[in-house]
């Protein structure tokens, strides 16, 4: 029988900020001029909001590369569909990595286009296989992983109590 884990309820004590630390940048002024014009196009209340928007990007595109890390994530590909064997493809590859594919959505777009979003989870080498195996599909136009070191919760586990358990 599976058993389901129980998400505990986050306390005012989870969202306490986490420490912080300052960094001293010295870039050239027109860097700094149009970093002041996203952040003003973004709305955000400061430099350092965006600045670590940029860095947590870079080193989840880093942590990508790093030999067993388990990632969570998402793969938007953009395809055409005027051969029908291309959804069969998708679906064959998804099929392949089916730990890693946690669900997708798909849409049609104009011109027999679709679009697909994946959303993955798994080792980084996993991820790259998958990204891989969907390039080579014929009619995959563009294909984009984005990924971050923040994991699912686990969904399903055994030997955890469960609702009923608790009642």
């Amino acid at each position: 029988m599976e058993q389901f884990v129980i998400l505990k309820h986050m306390t005012q004590m989870d969202l306490q900020p986490l420490p912080l630390a300052r960094l001293s940048l010295s870039m050239p002024a027109n860097l700094l001029n149009r970093l002041d014009a996203m952040v003003t196009q973004r709305g955000l209340p400061s430099r350092s909001q965006m600045i670590a928007e940029l860095i947590r990007r870079e080193l989840a595109e880093h942590d990508e590369t790093q030999p067993g890390a388990v990632l969570a994530g998402t793969i938007t590909l953009i395809y055409r569909a005027e051969r029908g064997r291309v959804r069969y493809d998708l679906a064959q590859a998804q099929q392949a990595y089916l730990e890693e594919v946690i669900s997708s959505h798909h849409v049609f777009l104009e011109d027999d286009q679709s679009l697909e979003v994946l959303l993955v989870q798994g080792p980084s080498e996993r991820l790259r296989g998958l990204c891989d195996r969907l390039r080579r599909i014929r009619g995959v136009q563009q294909l984009t992983l984005v990924t971050t070191t923040a994991l699912l919760p686990p969904l399903h586990a055994l030997g955890q109590p469960t609702v009923e358990d608790d009642q």
